[in-house]
């Protein structure tokens, strides 16, 4: 048994604002629709009635495994808007390899579905894989436009994600959308534009940050090719941003996250709850770290990253640099951790400063993403978020000098694990994603930077969508964004919760289950269809097929 949405109506052609798949008349009548053989049809019933939920009140201070207690900052953020608005991020490939939208009839039924369940609108990577592919300079938009206008139609909003990386050898990744060729090209006549490890292994998702100022790419910088390319959709785009279009997220490093690659899934080379690899051993990061060893007056601290940081699959314990009282807590080991996250952070800062300057007075909110490694954050050296680049221990605070940096370009910081919860973590791992989500909280809030969330596994269970509700409530999200639409999230029961979830957050919590059959007439029903017993008309298709 499938739960389907279907239509015999095609959201593809233009409709009228007026038309009735867009609004409902008030007077009518509520219902609960439960249709086990009857023909499918997406109903979307009474819309929910909202009232702003009471001033959520700040969390207390808390002391944080690192030792340091954050001062929260009341004044930052945005202020109650009577809840938090959810965000659906859509397929990975919904804008495929050659440019055009997949599976567009059934993702015009499933973006309905959303509107009609109260969500605020869907997220999209808008892949430079896809878009650059022909050549440098050369943009191809027209996939892109054409989903734009898809969720118009639906009454939806966009978050667009200015995707620099690869898509293919993480977690979640379904679709392998490489880099340009052109930069393939490029990448073979130069393996260092690309991070490498203590091992030699380079890794084709990102443009390493080492040369992020130099010529590398057919002529221009890689912050020259980025700054083209989101010149180029702010210009394809311009009477969608600040409306239609109401965020463009920056992509900061591999995944979109500002971070580096140093627990990559593919090929095996890393697995949960490795603590990961410094990614500083291309040509160009070496250059810089020689260079900033020797204004440090100790040139011999630049001839490589630490010896002794061990190997991807390893723990803390079992490597010199990383164990309770090693190498990082010393004098060399402060000086390569200031110089590792310092470049990470001077990256971030290029890239935004380029993307404030374009899409200053848009309309558009600006927000980047930064990795929730909840793995051994119970430990003093914090190893897996050391080789990310996030310079936090149990003695020096990482987030607050990245709060610090996105808050001088007006830049939402977009944190993810927001469903995790520290008792469902295994114990050999040392996680505590609640105290990480915690001490993330107070460095945006010390910032004064609007602080927004996303789910980091696919999750439809209560218990995370409380976890997301209670987090909310207490950070004060401007935002959520849920990963991800796929057939399994339109299947009975997760659908029902997904809903109940969607409801919770706009009520700011008043709310947190929903009953099988809404006889309050005011939440979304789709029940169960016998797809062996339908006939489907030709210009329909599943939701539950994406």
């Amino acid at each position: 048994m499938a739960l389907t949405l279907r239509s015999s109506t095609s959201f593809l052609a233009p409709l009228d604002p007026c038309s009735k798949l867009l609004h409902k008349p008030e007077d009518a009548p509520p219902s609960c629709v439960a249709v086990p053989q009857a023909p499918a049809r997406l109903r979307a019933l009474r819309a929910v009635a909202q009232a702003p939920p009471a001033p959520m009140e700040a969390p207390a201070q808390s002391e944080l495994l690192h030792g340091q207690v954050q001062q929260a900052n009341a004044g930052g953020g945005r202020p109650s808007r009577g809840g938090v608005p959810v965000f659906v991020m859509l397929p990975l490939d919904t804008v495929g390899p050659g440019g055009q939208v997949s599976r567009g009839r059934a993702l015009a039924v499933s973006l309905m579905a959303l509107r009609s369940a109260g969500v605020e609108g869907v997220m999209v990577d808008v892949w430079w894989g896809v878009v650059e592919r022909e050549g440098p300079g050369r943009y191809d938009w027209e996939g892109y436009a054409e989903l734009v206008r898809m969720v118009e139609r639906a009454g939806l909003r966009l978050q667009m994600v200015m995707s620099f990386h690869q898509c293919g050898g993480n977690v979640g990744d379904s679709c392998n959308i490489p880099l340009p060729p052109w930069v393939l090209e490029e990448l073979n006549a130069d393996p260092d534009i690309v991070y490498t490890d203590r091992s030699g292994r380079r890794n084709p998702e990102y443009i390493s940050l080492g040369c992020d100022t130099l010529p590398v790419l057919k002529g221009r910088t890689p912050v020259q090719v980025y700054s083209d390319y989101m010149r180029s959709f702010r210009d394809r785009f311009a009477g969608y941003l600040g409306t239609v279009i109401a965020e463009v997220q920056v992509g900061l490093g591999p995944c979109g996250e500002l971070r580096y690659p140093s627990y990559p899934e593919a090929n095996g080379t890393w697995s949960f709850p490795g603590i990961g690899e410094f990614q500083c051993y291309d040509k160009y990061m070496r250059a810089s770290l020689q260079a900033a060893a020797v204004a440090a007056g100790h040139e011999n601290w630049g001839t490589s990253g630490p010896h002794d940081a061990g190997e991807y699959k390893q723990f803390p314990e079992e490597t010199g640099f990383f164990r309770r009282d090693g190498t990082w807590s010393t004098e060399y080991g402060h000086f390569f951790l200031k110089w590792y996250s310092g470049m990470l952070l001077e990256h971030g800062d290029r890239v935004l400063a380029a993307a404030e300057a374009i899409f200053g007075g848009t309309g558009v909110t600006l927000s980047a993403k930064v990795a929730g490694i909840h793995w051994h954050y119970r430990t003093r050296s914090h190893a897996a978020e050391l080789t990310a680049g996030y310079y936090n221990t149990r003695h020096h605070d990482g987030y607050e000098p990245i709060a610090q940096m996105l808050a001088r370009h007006g830049t939402v910081l977009n944190f993810t694990c927001m469903e995790m919860k520290d008792e469902q973590q295994p114990g050999h791992a040392g996680c505590s994603p609640e105290l990480l989500v915690q001490q993330v909280r107070a460095a945006a809030r010390a910032a004064r930077v609007e602080l927004a969330g996303e789910n980091a596994l696919e999750r439809y269970d209560e218990q995370a969508f409380a976890q997301v509700a209670a987090t909310a409530e207490a950070a004060g999200l401007s935002a959520f964004t849920y990963l991800r639409m796929n057939r399994n999230l339109f299947d009975g029961d997760n659908w029902r919760r997904f809903v109940a979830f969607v409801k919770t957050m706009a009520d700011g919590g008043a709310r947190t289950t929903l009953p099988r059959c809404d006889t309050g007439h005011s939440d979304l029903y789709v029940g169960f269809v016998d797809a062996a017993k339908e006939q489907r008309a030709p210009e329909s298709e599943a939701a539950a097929a994406l």
